[in-house]
């Protein structure tokens, strides 16, 4: 038993040969130290593991220096403490070499001439210590009796609402981890598989965590028309399809930006290029300020942007001038997440964060008008292509084969009376040439109306290409190839034509459950719509 400053700590444990080893140096010093008299000492004692049986109350001692012999009034109150030591059970494991050598009460005793007791025949020990206090008074115990070990329990943490969101996010990429080495997840209604996908059974895994877990957040600043909405029929259409279905989403969507796992900067580019830009004016700052505004808004009114510097935050443009808005503020180049319809890997698209988009040209505002196609053996044409001559890479195209082969057919301008997407389904390949961006609609054209798509370009990095294996079902000819096209066309067998031209629709498929509706971002009287 302790008092005041004191602490007395009886202690238990088996007749062991670690306890005896531990006794015989302990003995050693405290000789050393009654005999050298007021000689300093420089031993030190570290303890990092407590005694299982020792008091809650035990401070650890990181150094004990010049023990010192007690004076002579001091030695008239010495004490023979003497203690039975039993075993404690169930706790032999407990007691290793460092925790018994370390270990010390505080505060520091003067350890003074203790005898190596003989071991007692019923298998348990006497300890005989002569100890002495510096201050306050002396007295002693015997202890007799086995001590219950003290129950400690630890208070439970609470963790934070933002420490479960990134434990949550830990467990899913446990869980796509572990699909990648085959743990497929059964799953009733649908299972990817087939080489179209990189790993089929991780983007299975991914796909099922995110219908699961995932929230975003859409601020809720701004105002239309340059905020929460974009174009539903233009050739800019997937950027207001997303703005729209993500206002209107009651799945991923969040309105409590604690649990988000995302935050979505709802801005088109597309309407700050036609509500803020002036016409012909090159002048791209009035772009660039209205988005400075709106971060600097939402990240003063919310904790989230200044949080991750915009890691956990993203935008998503179709128009060609998305990438070059971006630029507006460094972290959201830098560091935010990018959704692209013009991933161009020369403009500072960056794979590894950011999100390849696809181009789709919905006039009417829906994909009705050119789904589907014939067969790979009603296709008369090798390869088709029309269009505008903007760009670096289409003037070469057309040099090379406009009006120059019945099975290449290439056109600046379609004949009076002759279907584009007619065309594209006569044919076996349907050209995609970068103009002045890289992102081209004739991609997803292509893939809707069963024609292989040839990528035509240097710097572009297909849609959603971290999870879709493009080269499975499509064709990418770099642009010195272009004098060569045919002959690269006609090497390929007709048997991995039809491969190419069967997984590729079946990508348009699954391409077309993204904008198979017809959406309406906004009434079609309204003077913020695009037509």
């Amino acid at each position: 038993m302790a008092s005041g400053n004191d602490r007395l700590v009886s202690c238990s444990s088996s007749s062991s040969l670690k306890l005896l080893l531990f006794m015989i140096p302990l003995i050693v010093i405290s000789g050393c130290a009654s005999v050298l008299g007021s000689r300093n000492s420089s031993w030190g004692f570290i303890s990092r593991h407590p005694w299982p049986w020792s008091s809650p109350s035990a401070a650890t001692i990181t150094s004990v220096k010049t023990p010192q012999v007690p004076s002579t009034k001091e030695s008239e109150g010495l004490l023979d403490l003497h203690s039975t030591v039993v075993g404690v059970h169930h706790r032999e494991e407990a007691i290793s070499e460092d925790s018994v050598l370390n270990r010390s009460s505080s505060p520091p005793l003067d350890v003074e001439a203790a005898q190596p007791p003989p071991a007692a025949a019923n298998g348990t020990e006497k300890v005989s210590l002569n100890i002495s206090k510096r201050a306050g008074p002396l007295f002693a115990a015997s202890l007799n009796e086995t001590h219950a070990l003290p129950v400690t329990s630890r208070p439970q943490r609470q963790y934070t609402t933002l420490e479960r969101v990134e434990a949550g996010l830990r467990r899913a990429r446990s869980a796509i981890r572990e699909a990648k080495i085959g743990n497929r997840t059964p799953d009733p209604d649908y299972i990817p598989n087939g080489p179209i996908y990189w790993n089929a059974n991780a983007f299975h895994r991914s796909y099922l965590e995110m219908e699961k877990q995932l929230k975003v957040y859409v601020y809720d600043e701004g105002e239309p028309p340059l905020f929460h909405n974009g174009p539903c029929k233009s050739i800019y259409s997937m950027e207001g399809n997303f703005i729209h279905r993500m206002e209107m989403d009651s799945h991923f969507r969040t309105k409590d930006p604690e649990k988000a796992h995302l935050f979505f900067l709802p801005f088109s580019v597309a309407m700050l290029v036609r509500f803020v830009y002036v016409r012909d004016s090159h002048d791209f700052g009035p772009i660039k300020q209205t988005v400075i505004d709106y971060v600097n808004v939402v990240s003063t009114k919310y904790p989230y942007w200044n949080r991750s510097l915009g890691a956990d935050h993203f935008m998503l443009a179709c128009h060609d001038w998305g990438p070059e808005t971006s630029f507006s503020i460094p972290y959201l180049h830098k560091n935010s997440i990018r959704v692209l319809c013009n991933a161009n890997t020369s403009e500072g698209f960056n794979p590894s964060k950011d999100v390849s988009f696809p181009e789709i040209n919905l006039l009417t505002g829906s994909t009705d008008s050119f789904i589907g196609g014939p067969s790979p053996s009603h296709r008369t044409l090798l390869a088709f292509f029309a269009g505008g001559l903007h760009g670096p890479i289409r003037p070469i195209l057309l040099e090379h084969w406009e009006n120059k082969d019945e099975d290449v057919k290439v056109h600046k301008y379609l004949p009076k009376g002759v279907s584009y997407y007619e065309m594209m389904r006569k044919s076996k390949y349907c050209l995609c040439p970068s103009g002045y961006e890289v992102a081209s609609p004739r991609v997803v054209e292509a893939l809707y109306t069963g024609c292989v798509p040839v990528l035509i370009s240097d710097h572009y990095v297909p849609p959603f290409s971290d999870v879709l294996n493009w080269k499975s079902f499509s064709v990418e000819v770099p642009v010195r190839e272009i004098p060569n096209l045919k002959r690269i066309l006609m090497d390929i067998s007709p048997r991995q034509y039809i491969r190419m031209q069967r997984r590729g629709f079946k990508q348009g498929g699954t391409l077309r459950l993204i904008s198979s509706q017809e959406i309406r971002c906004l009434p079609h009287d309204s003077p913020f719509s695009l037509a």
